[in-house]
């Protein structure tokens, strides 16, 4: 990679870059070949994967939970005439 193909990727990306933008992004390209260069030199032929797949299951189970007027007017804080009253929005 050289600064040709830095600035190439720029004018693709319809961006403007100073000379020193163009070099730093150069060098941070540098950087990240070089690491994709190590990752390829690992030798994975031999390695066999290790993993297993499997489903796990679980029964449903049913909660009965008391949704009655009366239980709920009991947990609010305020009502009248059977109403729940609540706070004014503007």
């Amino acid at each position: 990679m050289n600064l040709t193909d830095v600035e190439n990727l720029a004018e693709l990306a319809k961006l403007e870059l100073s000379q020193e933008e163009k070099e730093q992004i150069l060098k941070d390209m540098e950087g990240i070949l070089g690491y994709v260069k190590q990752i390829e030199e690992v030798k994975i032929a031999e390695v066999s994967p290790d993993y297993s797949v499997h489903n796990v299951w679980r029964e449903d189970e049913v909660i009965q939970k008391d949704f009655s007027q009366d239980s709920i007017k009991e947990q609010f804080p305020d009502s009248q005439d059977g109403f729940l009253k609540v706070k004014k929005i503007l």
